[in-house]
């Protein structure tokens, strides 16, 4: 068996994708309480997310249709452009112009910050979790100070 650089990272990269895969398949099934809870907060926050998206373009799309030099138009550019301020990246169009809709925007930008937070805590609560219900029990019992 080789022991070189090489090999041990072709061993650590092979172990990496056979857990990663099943981690997300425990994840949608919901193997253990650290993946039901994680696939809650996903779902929760996926939902609330396309629930956003979906109102806030109606609302882009009322305020910018009627306002002079907008060039969301329509329920295409809208949506296109909530999306994008959801993601947290630019779009080809420009930032709104009617004074609601700028106000919106803030708004939009605020939960999009506050999403990716809540990922990262999840994420590191699941990873926090998975590693007690996998640490033995005397770790458990007597955690390092």
């Amino acid at each position: 068996m080789a022991t070189g650089p090489g090999a041990i990272l072709d061993r650590v990269a092979g172990e990496v994708r056979r857990t990663g895969f099943r981690e997300i398949r425990d994840i949608l099934r919901a193997s253990s309480p650290a993946h039901l809870h994680l696939r809650s907060r996903l779902t929760f926050v996926l939902g609330a997310t396309v629930l956003v998206d979906a109102v806030a373009s109606i609302l882009i799309l009322m305020f910018e249709r009627h306002a002079h030099g907008s060039e969301i138009t329509n329920i295409g550019d809208s949506v296109f452009w909530t999306s994008t301020q959801l993601l947290t990246v630019s779009s080809q169009l420009p930032n709104p112009i009617s004074v609601p809709a700028r106000v919106l925007d803030v708004f939009i930008q605020a939960y999009a910050i506050s999403v990716v937070a809540v990922l990262a805590g999840s994420w590191g609560a699941f990873f926090h979790r998975r590693s007690m219900e996998r640490a033995p029990m005397d770790v458990r019992d007597h955690p390092a100070s």
